[in-house]
Parts: structure tokens; sequence; C-alpha cells
């Protein structure tokens, strides 16, 4: 085994390729700078990395869902009838779990065409649809339990006076019907039956969670992960008040708040073994600090302390302003997304990387129905929402 990241020199005699060329132009560059530093599997150690596959599901692919093995090639994919409306997981009944984009669902203001999920799907390795819940003011993150529940973020519209009482954000940027819409959380059982929901507006003092002054007001708090805790209650990350809450179950009431002191437009929170918060923490307008970086936190709940950090050695190097992801694996490694840019790594406690893979597919919005983002968005894009790795025992169907 080698004991170094190998190179793609070293990886170019598998008989799948795990590099895709960059393509040539009239003037023979390539014009993009993320297909020109190189696309695929940029290096492997295979004494660090955890055994497994690595899930992808390109957001601009009409509904692409890729299973990466470690030395970069394709293990398995998945076509769907619908693009992503985020992202995609391997439950422990081996299904995959999948959030569409809803085909109905109404047309908000321009940025929902970019973050709106609401066709939540059950999917067997050959592709067959086990099982659908549909929410057309779904978005985000739509967490599908192992027992065939989901929680999931969703929208509605606040009265003028709620509206009126929100704080901060670019000033007449409402709607375009002039409404403000705040988030909501869901849980339904297998049937689609509400079996417990949370309102924003009711438990959240808008005074201490105004949204900062460059978002729009068309969307308050911007919910962007659920997370179901081992006692219980539920995590959340609300991106636009830069805030990581947990929600009490039983109550509603905010019971743990992370706030813009620590955490700036952060993503993707979740509960590890030892009772921790694990947050990828993009660094968007970061607080007292002017310089752009992303990095990966692990935060002890009771003392908010960061017991555990990952940043790149040159910091602004790893960036991402919005999206991203971080799951600690089995083996005590951390794969993370930095996902504008489709770039998968996993590092080890250390934080020493030993595997990265640049999702090699591009694509724009048009012909997604999104026709709202394509001049937000006109450039193809690699990037990913999230992406999660299992080991072989979790995907036993997998012909190898």
């Amino acid at each position: 085994m080698p004991t170094a990241i190998e190179t793609i020199k070293e990886k170019a005699l598998l008989s799948t390729p795990i590099i895709k060329p960059a393509q040539p132009t009239l003037s023979g560059f390539e014009q993009s700078t993320l297909a020109r530093r190189g696309l695929g599997l940029r290096g492997v150690d295979y004494n660090s990395v955890s055994p497994g596959y690595t899930l992808l599901a390109h957001l601009t692919s009409p509904g692409t869902v890729r299973l990466i093995a470690n030395d970069g090639t394709e293990a398995h994919r998945w076509d769907l009838p619908y693009r992503p409306g985020r992202h995609a997981r391997i439950i422990p009944n081996r299904n995959l779990a999948y959030n569409g984009v809803h085909p109905e669902s109404p047309r908000l203001f321009p940025l929902w065409q970019k973050y709106r999920g609401g066709v939540m799907m059950q999917v067997d390795p050959s592709g067959n649809v086990v099982s659908e819940h549909r929410d057309p003011m779904a978005h985000h993150d739509q967490h599908h339990l192992d027992n065939g529940e989901i929680l999931y973020t969703t929208l509605e519209a606040l009265t003028a006076e709620q509206a009126a009482s929100i704080p901060g954000g670019i000033p007449e940027s409402e709607a375009p019907d002039g409404k403000v819409y705040a988030d909501c959380i869901k849980h339904v059982d297998a049937t689609g039956n509400v079996i417990w929901s949370w309102k924003v507006i009711d438990h959240l003092d808008p005074k201490f969670f105004p949204l900062q002054p460059h978002y729009t007001r068309d969307h308050w708090p911007l919910i962007n992960s659920v997370y179901p805790l081992k006692d219980g209650n539920i995590l959340a990350s609300l991106r636009s008040v830069s805030a990581v809450i947990i929600i009490s179950r039983s109550t509603g009431e905010v019971i743990w708040h992370l706030d813009s002191t620590v955490v700036a437009q952060q993503h993707c929170a979740s509960e590890l073994d030892d009772g921790s918060i694990l947050i990828f923490d993009n660094g968007t307008f970061r607080h007292r600090e002017s310089a752009t970086y992303s990095r990966v936190i692990q935060v002890e709940r009771e003392s908010k302390k960061i017991v555990w950090e990952y940043r790149d050695p040159h910091p602004m190097t790893f960036f991402t302003p919005f999206m991203g992801g971080a799951q600690r694996l089995q083996n005590g490694n951390t794969l993370i997304t930095e996902a504008a840019f489709g770039r998968v790594f996993e590092v080890t406690k250390e934080g020493k990387m030993c595997w990265e893979y640049m999702n090699p597919d591009f694509a724009d919005y048009k012909g997604l129905d999104a026709k709202e983002i394509e001049e937000y968005f006109d450039y193809p894009a690699n990037a990913l929402f999230r992406a999660y790795k299992y080991t072989p025992e979790q995907v036993p169907w997998l012909k190898r």
C-alpha cells in the first residue's frame, strides 16, 4: 500500500478513467479555473482514507446521483425524474433517500428556485420508487429517518404585522408579492401525516435573530439543516441570522443557541456520538474578520467551546460562500463538502487530507425550470449541496 497521497499519474493505469480531462477551447486553453486545475480524483492515501463510497447529487443535473469509490470510479448511479432539491442519503433499509424539486412548487422569489425541494422519495438500488411524500413549500434539508418518517423544513407567509417585526436585511427587498416568508419544521410519519410541527415566528424573538444586512427580506431566518438529536430535541442551522439552535421538542422553545460570534452563514449541523455538534462554518461575513475562509468545527455543547477544527493550511483556499457539508466517519475521519466548487475531501483527526475528489460534471440551470435564477447562475457549475460516505457494509447490494 502507498504511504502518501497518490498522484494522478500513479492512478492512471486504472481500467476506468478517474479524471475527466479539460475540454480544449478555440484558443487551446481551458477557461474554467475549476476544470483547468483538474477534475475527478485528485489524490488518495489508502493507509488513512476510510473504506467506502461517497454519494454525490450534482445540483444542476436532471436528477443524477452517483456513488464514487475511493479510487475515483463510479460504483453505482441513479437517474431520477426530478432535479436534486439539495442532496441524497442512503438510509439503513438500503434505499436511497432523495430530495427532488417539486414540479408544481409556487414561484415565491428568485432564489427560491435554487433551494426549493418538495419531493421526498425513497428509491431502491435499481431505481424503483418505494415511497414518496410531497410538500411544495419544502426546501433545503429533508431528513429521512430510519423508520420512514421525515423531518424537514418548509415555508409559510407571515402576516404584514409579523413581517414588520423582522429587523435587518436589505430595505424593501421582500418577495415580489410583498411578503416575508418564514420557516417551519414538520415531522411526518411514513404515511405523510404531520406528527409534530414548529413555526419559527412563534418561538424566536426577531430582536435577537435579525436578518444580517446583506440579506433580502423574502426569507427569515433560512433554516438550511435540521437534525433529530438522541434526546428527542431538534438541532437546526439558521443561515441568514448566523445561528445554530436546539429546539425543545416538548415545548418548542430554543434551549441552546450558538450565535454569530462563532459561526457565519453555516450549514449542516449534526450531533456526534459524544453529544457535541459538528458544523460546516462557511465564513461569509465572519464576525470581526474581513478575510473569507471556511472551516469545520466541533463544538462541545455545554461549554460551547470549539474542541476540534479543520481549516486549510492556507485558510482562504478552502471557502464556499454558500452550501457545504461535514460528516464524521466511523474511523474518526471527517468528510467535507466544499459545495459551490464541487469539491469533496476527507481529513484525519489530525487534519491530514487523505482523499480529494472534484465533481467532473458541469451544467447550468437552463432547461431545469428555474428561469428566475438563470441570470444569477449563468455559468456551468459542478456544485454539490452535501456529500455523504458509506462503508461497504452499508451498501451490501453494491456489485464489486
